[in-house]
């Protein structure tokens, strides 16, 4: 893999705070399950809400899922179809608005679970930043691991879309 490839992205980030293990193997493009009904549920709960907002905008390499401004502020949402995972789009979410401020571009985040009708807000600050960089760092350094960690079961793995891969 060579460093030009590499781009830490916002899925990356959400992979990142459930399973370093997903990081790794979603860096070499290496699909899950497809025919998983979590991705399906995803997928249609993010075509199918916030319709009155622009929706899935590219920016770099982020795409962010809602798009509005709000008095004045430009207001990026993440939509995800629950809160269990709830750090892991914070942490995603915070990186998205870190990339558009390393671009000159100021916006604050809303994580929204429309299922959970629950929204909270995102703002960046020093130790979000910290964080998000720290987070960038460790990323990188899992991507260039010539394999990926061990499976190593936690409770996330019920539901993961690469159950198969790491346990069969």
């Amino acid at each position: 893999m060579l460093e030009n490839d590499l781009n830490v992205t916002g899925t990356l980030v959400w992979y990142y705070y459930i399973c370093p293990r997903e990081v790794w193997l979603m860096a070499r493009n290496i699909t899950p399950d497809q025919d998983n009904p979590n991705i399906d549920l995803g997928r249609f709960i993010g075509q199918n809400t916030y319709q009155r907002d622009k929706r899935e905008i590219s920016f770099g390499h982020i795409k962010v899922d809602v798009l509005r401004k709000e008095k004045g502020q430009l207001v990026i949402g993440e939509v995800k179809k629950s809160s269990k995972y709830e750090k892991s789009a914070f942490m995603q979410l915070a990186f998205y608005l870190l990339e558009l401020r390393e671009n000159g571009i100021e916006a604050v985040g809303e994580l929204l679970f429309p299922k959970e009708k629950k929204r909270v807000k995102v703002e960046l600050n020093n130790e979000l930043i910290a964080n998000i960089e720290k987070a960038k760092k460790d990323i990188l350094r899992i991507i260039y691991q010539d394999a990926p960690q061990e499976p190593k079961k936690i409770v996330f793995c019920r539901n993961c879309a690469y159950a198969e891969f790491c346990w069969s």
